[in-house]
Parts: C-alpha cells; structure tokens; sequence
C-alpha cells in the first residue's frame, strides 16, 4: 500500500509538473503574441534609433494622409525611378499606402531606419534573392548601390521593419534593442527632423541657409517641425538655448538676416518667390520666450511641387 501511495504521489507531482510547465510556456507564449501584436508609438521607433551625432527625422503617413498631402509627394518623379518601380512591382509595396510612420537616423556609421505599415514578408525575401542577397532566419542582407554600404533589414513586429544601409551587413540588428528610460517627448507634428551640431556647422547645406544654421549651431537643442497650416504647410523652428540670454541674441540674429536676404532681393529688383527657398525664408520670423527661440515659415504648395519634383 505503501508502495502504491508513493507511485500515486510521484504520478501527481509529474502531472502537476507539467502542467506548470505547459502553463509558463502558454505565458510566455502570450506574452510575446501580445508584444508583438502591440502597436509601437512613435517615441518606440525614435528610441531604437541611434542618436549621437545623428540627424533624425520621424514621418507620420496617416496623419499625412488625412491632411491630403501623400497624394501631393506621391505624385513627384521619386515614383518614377525605375530601381523603385521594380521594387515595388516584385514586392507589393507601395510607400504611399503602406506605410504608417517611419523613424530615420543618418549617423557616421550609416542610415537606420524603423517604418511600421503593411509589409509582404514572403515576397520581400524573393527580392532579396533575386538581388543576389540572402536571409537567415528573420534578417536579410543584399548588396547596396555602392560597393561598401551594404542594406539589412528583419521584421521587429509582422508591421513594423527594421533596415540599416551601412558597411556592416548585419547592421539592422541594431535596432532590435531600446534606449533605457521612458520614452521621449516627441514634437507634435507629422514630419519633423531632429539636426545636429555638426549638420549645421557643415559647408554642404542647401545656397542661403548657411548663415542662419549658423546662428543655431551652439543651441542645446535643434527641431525643424512641417505641419498643415490652412490650405498651406508651415515650417517651425525649435530651439533650445543654453540661457534666455542666448535665445535672445538667436532670434535678433536670426530676423536681421531674414532682413537682409529680403534687402538684396528687393536690390535686385525682384520679387521674393515662394516657390524657391529664398523666398521661404525671407518670410520667416522668430520670437524668444526665454531659453526658447520659436521660428516660423509659411511654405506654398509651389515650394513643395517644386522641391520634390512633382509631376
């Protein structure tokens, strides 16, 4: 009898072992369907990002598309580059109506970038080996257009890619990991760019902006925010200074050479135009609100069919 409890309790102890197990594996299991499932908020994506160093800039499509203006940059010549239109055609992807948000950092060691939309995984991978790439388990590589740069990318969520162009080939891997800490405080705007020091100290700026990147370059913090403004779009300008005395001194110096791009433009006997740069910025303004400087520049549609090269 002894003998016949013992087996009974041993019987017991492995079904309620197995169950334990069977139960932490459903967890786990749950756990990470619902990870995954989860939808990443923009400050998710803006914190795989490499950010030392790197100019940053975040686009949300759907809030884009409400707006009306997807149609406007779907409309450019960038949709008729024929290595795009392949891509499209042997993947099912088409930028416009697929994508939802996308995160992208230009770093010393590459481009990264976190886009969440709609992705076709399968035909992603035949692409891939029709370009001479390979993948292994979740991360594909391919050649670049340049001898050492080098694209990799694997899915973080079924909607949500991470790709990396950089001379490491596995470079995406980067991005699976998450800066620690909450997550940042984002601009309220559809677009924006996050610009570094050294971006704005560069002699390779767009002809005109150099000296007014200049003013800012020493800011603690610089943000480019485009948002609609009425039927038009605005560009505001974000900046944060070391001390309210700096934030002054930046916005004097800021709206004196809006001032005099605006004077030798009208020396020239010509009328600022809005569909060029320089007639964006002549109609810029800027105000101090104590280590703060607040930029502003209405831009016309012409500007944006123009600088896209819309159809």
């Amino acid at each position: 009898m002894l003998c016949d409890t013992a087996f009974v309790n041993s019987k017991a102890r492995a079904v309620l072992l197995v169950l334990l197990v069977a139960s932490i594996c459903v967890a786990v299991t749950g756990g990470m369907v619902w990870y995954r499932s989860r939808q990443m908020s923009a400050g998710q994506l803006i914190k795989r990002m490499p950010t030392v160093d790197a100019l940053v800039l975040y686009i949300n499509f759907e809030k884009l598309r409400q707006a009306g203006l997807v149609q406007l940059l779907d409309g450019s010549k960038a949709g008729e580059d024929p290595e795009y239109q392949a891509f499209a055609r042997k993947t099912d992807f088409h930028w416009a109506q697929d994508l939802d948000a996308a995160a992208l950092a230009v770093s010393p060691s590459g481009k990264y970038i976190v886009a969440r939309g709609r992705f076709d995984w399968k035909s992603l991978r035949s692409f891939v080996d029709s370009e001479g790439g390979e993948c292994y388990n979740t991360l594909c590589k391919l050649p670049g257009s340049a001898l050492d740069r080098r694209i990799s990318f694997l899915p973080l969520q079924s909607n949500v890619m991470a790709m990396a162009i950089s001379t490491d080939d596995g470079a995406a891997v980067r991005l699976t990991g998450t800066a620690p800490g909450p997550d940042p405080d984002l601009p309220d705007a559809p677009v924006w760019l996050s610009i570094p020091a050294s971006i704005l100290k560069s002699e390779q700026l767009p002809e005109g902006t150099v000296s007014f990147a200049r003013s800012i370059a020493g800011a603690d913090r610089v943000v480019l925010k485009f948002v609609p403004d009425g039927n038009k779009l605005a560009a505001k300008l974000d900046v944060l200074c070391r001390n309210d005395g700096d934030a002054a001194r930046v916005a004097q110096d800021l709206q004196q050479k809006t001032e005099i791009l605006r004077s030798m433009i009208a020396h020239a006997h010509v009328k600022p135009n809005p569909a060029d740069l320089a007639g964006v910025l002549t109609a810029g303004t800027f105000q101090a609100h104590g280590r703060k400087v607040a930029g502003y520049w209405p831009i016309d549609r012409a500007f944006v069919e123009a600088t896209i090269g819309a159809r």
